[in-house]
């Protein structure tokens, strides 16, 4: 474990920019006192925000542009190298710090990212993944939008990265690995996802549990899901959409008669119990595993708390060590 960390912090990305991410900030410092951060954008805009509290564990990084979340990555990665974002991840290259946060532009993210920190020898390409609650516990899924397009060879790489990260930072020995697809059958599947169920499945080191359905996700049927980024991130806002959608259901059930509102008073520990496990904002924070460098994509739209906690993801990585872990793991099953 480090005695402390230092995170560098795209403040001007997302959809509510330093207005959020600042606010979200301050509250993780106080909540962290071995954590120092580096705030990267436009100092005129931060420091009114930062109610004139600039000390050792807060520090203005000066950027000139932002990128947009309409900006191609191909376009951000070669005009944009003044931002906010590229700066941040370009902060952890040079060792000034030990990872980047950002709600930004997750095309322009992963292409910077491969570029300043490189990828994990074996790997093409860095995926998005985060952990899913289930039934007993919780599942690692990857890639959620870091990759709209891939091969098969690149869903038998996110199975190598999910398995490996499963084993290294979770202590699951031997995690089951899956395949996302529209049934359980071999012969269900495009071409892409059956030629990748084969290459994992001759992979001896994988404990290759088949294929797993979007609802078989949420039953722990396996502690690794991989998926291409269109399908991951559909999934995981469907999901997110139906928590928010439960949620809002749960409080209108018990509004209205007297009767409702004893009913919702006595059952209020437990919808605040199941609230707390579907909350999105608990598992905001996405790691793009596979490169040698911790870089962590927060929701676009993420509000104080979800951004807070994209934050404590990172520090947690940085705890654990997670990219020297990971390619310790890798490099055993390559």
């Amino acid at each position: 474990m480090v005695a402390s960390c230092t995170l560098a912090i795209d403040a001007m990305s997302g959809d509510f920019g330093p207005h959020v991410i600042i606010p979200a900030s301050l509250d993780f410092l106080s909540e962290f006192p071995d954590t120092s951060l580096r705030l990267v954008g436009d100092p005129d805009v931060i420091r009114p925000l930062l109610g004139g509290r600039v000390d050792d564990r807060i520090r203005l990084v000066a950027s000139t542009s932002v990128v947009g979340m309409g900006d191609k990555p191909s376009f951000a990665l070669r005009h944009r190298r003044d931002s906010s974002l590229y700066r941040s991840i370009e902060l952890v290259a040079e060792q000034h710090a030990d990872a980047a946060v950002s709600a930004g532009n997750t095309g322009a993210l992963m292409a910077m990212g491969r570029y300043l920190l490189r990828t994990h020898p074996g790997i093409d390409r860095p995926a998005i993944a985060t952990m899913i609650p289930t039934r007993n516990g919780f599942c690692y899924m990857l890639d959620l939008g870091a990759n709209v397009d891939c091969s098969a060879e690149h869903l038998y790489q996110f199975a190598l990265l999910g398995a490996s990260l499963a084993e290294a930072v979770s202590g699951c020995e031997s995690p089951r690995v899956a395949l996302l697809n529209v049934g359980e059958e071999e012969i269900k599947g495009n071409e892409q996802v059956k030629l990748a169920s084969r290459l994992i499945r001759e992979h001896s080191s994988l404990n290759y549990v088949g294929y797993v359905e979007g609802d078989d996700v949420y039953a722990g049927k396996a502690d690794v899901v991989v998926c291409d980024g269109f399908v991951g991130n559909v999934a995981l806002k469907s999901s997110e959409g139906l928590a928010r959608l439960l949620g809002h259901a749960f409080a209108e059930a018990f509004r209205g008669s007297w009767y409702r509102r004893l009913v919702g008073l006595l059952a209020r520990p437990i919808v605040e119990e199941l609230q707390e496990v579907m909350d999105p904002s608990r598992h905001n924070g996405a790691s793009l595993l596979g490169l040698q460098g911790i870089v962590v994509k927060s929701h676009g739209s993420a509000n104080r708390e979800c951004f807070a906690h994209a934050l404590r993801q990172a520090r947690q990585e940085v705890v654990r060590n997670v990219p020297a872990l990971t390619n310790q793991k890798l490099s055993q099953l390559l």
